[in-house]
This record gives C-alpha cells, sequence and structure tokens, in this order.
C-alpha cells in the first residue's frame, strides 16, 4: 500500500505502508521519497500502482514512478491545478488515463501509458474545485467556483450536462459502485441518485468538511475542520461511528485504503488514512475503530503543513514510462 501527500512548503512526501517486525507496532509506515517538486503549493495529488501525480498552484503537473521513487516528467497547464484523478479498469494494476482540472475552468484528458495530452474542455464558468471519474471511465462530475455541478462526456471529449446549484460545492464523488455521488458545500453533505442527481439523503457535520471519500457498505468517511474523522452511515444519514481529535489541526485528506492480498495469500484489514495541517499522517484500523479504539496503527509526521493525500492499495511491480 502506498500514500502521497502534498503539503503548502511545495514538498511531495511518498510513503509504502508495510508490516513492522515490532509487535508493539505491527505497521509502519515507509519513507519512499521526499523534494520541493513544485515552485509553489501542492493542491492535488492522485495514485494509482505504481503511477503518481501532483499539481500546484505553478500550472504543472509533476509524475512520479512509485517503484523507483522518482520523479520522471511533468505536465504543463495554462493555470494553477486543482483537482487530479485517474481511471485505472478493473482488470488492470495501471491507470489508462489522467484527469485533470484547472483554475481556468477546464478539464484536461490525458493518455497515461506514455503520459501524453489528448484534450481539454472548457466546463466551467470559473476555476474547478473538485472531480470525479465514474468507475465506467467514460464521464467525470465537476463542481466548480461558479456554484455549478457539470458533467464531462471523457469519451467525446465535451460537456454534457450543467446547472447552478445554490451554493458552491467544494467536493464531488461518485460513490464505489457509481450509482450515487456526493457533494460538499461547507458543513454539509449530500447524497444524489447518480442517473437524475436526485436528492437521497443530507449529512450535517456541524463544522466545514474539508475532504470526505467512500468507504464499503455505504460508509462514508469525512474529516475536516473540527479536527475528526466520521463515518457516516449514508442509508441512515447517522455517524455510524468517529475518531474525536484524530489530529490537532484540520483534517486535509482520507484516503480508505481496501482489502488486498499479500504475498503470503493472506487479506489485510481495511485501513483508513488521514492527512492534517498538523503535518501528520495517520493509518487507522476500522475493526479498532468499530471496538471503540482511536489509536492510530501507523503514523509520519511531515513536519508540513500538508494539503492533500492520496493512496493506492494495489501492489505495483513495473515502472512507468518517462515523459521526458
Amino acid at each position: 500500500m502506498s500514500l502521497v501527500a502534498g503539503s503548502y512548503e511545495r514538498f511531495i512526501w511518498g510513503y509504502s505502508l508495510k508490516k513492522s517486525p515490532k509487535h508493539s507496532s505491527p505497521l509502519t509506515l515507509t519513507p519512499l521519497f521526499s523534494f520541493p517538486s513544485h515552485l509553489s503549493t501542492i493542491k492535488s495529488v492522485a495514485v494509482s500502482g505504481s503511477a503518481a501525480v501532483s499539481g500546484g498552484n505553478d500550472d504543472t503537473i509533476k509524475i512520479y514512478d512509485l517503484s523507483t521513487s522518482s520523479e520522471i516528467g511533468s505536465l504543463h497547464h495554462s493555470s494553477s491545478i486543482s483537482s487530479l484523478s485517474f481511471y485505472t479498469p478493473p482488470s488492470l494494476s495501471f491507470p489508462r488515463n489522467l484527469i485533470s482540472a484547472d483554475a481556468d475552468g477546464c478539464v484536461s484528458i490525458y493518455d497515461a501509458d506514455p503520459f501524453v495530452y489528448l484534450k481539454s474542455v472548457k466546463v466551467h464558468k470559473k476555476g474547478v474545485n473538485s472531480l470525479s471519474i465514474h468507475p465506467s471511465g467514460k464521464l467525470a462530475l465537476t463542481v466548480g467556483h461558479d456554484d455549478c455541478l457539470a458533467m464531462v462526456n471523457l469519451v467525446r471529449g465535451r460537456r454534457s450536462f450543467y446547472c447552478r446549484l445554490n451554493k458552491e460545492s467544494s467536493i464531488v464523488h461518485f460513490d464505489g459502485t457509481g450509482e450515487k455521488f456526493f457533494m460538499v458545500v461547507d458543513e454539509k453533505v449530500t447524497l444524489h441518485e447518480a442517473e437524475d442527481a436526485k436528492l437521497v439523503t443530507e449529512l450535517d457535520n456541524g463544522k466545514k468538511v474539508l475532504c470526505a471519500a467512500p468507504g464499503a457498505n455505504g460508509i462514508l468517511f469525512t474529516g475536516g475542520e473540527d479536527r475528526s474523522i466520521k463515518a457516516w452511515d449514508t442509508i441512515s444519514g447517522k455517524v455510524a461511528y468517529s475518531i474525536g481529535d484524530a489530529h490537532t489541526a484540520r483534517v486535509k485528506g482520507i484516503v480508505v485504503l481496501s482489502k488486498s492480498c499479500d504475498d503470503s495469500g493472506e487479506n489485510d484489514p481495511v485501513m483508513v488514512a488521514s492527512a492534517s495541517s498538523d503535518g501528520i499522517i495517520r493509518i487507522w484500523d476500522v475493526r479498532m475503530i468499530n471496538e471503540g479504539k482511536s489509536t492510530p496503527v501507523a503514523e509520519a509526521n511531515t513536519k508540513s503543513r500538508l494539503t492533500c493525500l492520496a493512496g493506492s492499495s494495489i501492489k505495483y511491480f513495473e515502472g512507468l514510462r518517462s515523459t521526458e
């Protein structure tokens, strides 16, 4: 399992989650790399298999090969990068496409092997806040500073839907099935049917939500200004369980690491990773949280102000093709 985090200080951080020989600490976050990859703040990161990317206010996407812990190339935008996402077909361990969004309101599509620019689509009148790719890889949802929700046809490379919201949304994300999607507006999260955007339920976090990630069986993890991590049951609309004071500052990133088989054929438990402005990345065992135990099973202190987090539970063996 691998994690990548970005920071205000323009540093990128890469870690591998491994089993520890120490009985008191069964897991450890082993550093893969750390260097100032951008000229300014990193705003978004994405990971799939051995591929990782970061985007920042310097109008650049940096590409990394996790198998060699190295930066292998870069892609350039006309404005700062606000959101990044890979599309990886279920049958593959390597991404097929990279989708990016920027402050000009554009969504750009890239081939991911090798990384080649394909097309850009003007989607919003103002900057894009967030994007999410449907599990089919055929479309993406975006929300922007223009208080609108949009759908992009990734096959034809054009906007296919656009509507105004009551208020600006900061996050949009499909659930694991693609049958539903959720949006974040300040302290509230709304769950919608993907077919017609019909409202299913509304979750009130009390304080501003800064990050969210869907889990299994209708669970949605959120983190934000209250420094806690909450697992919402989207069916009942209530908090299933939570970690109070998971960090000493705002939670800026959450990643759900699903089950994966190790070399012995055993299944790892479901893990949730969180990153905060306090500079710390923590790993939580969901089984322990359900039992009322809120002690992280592993953590790493980057000593920087983290802004984003991405991860992958897919094991990687082969390197990437350089864009340089």
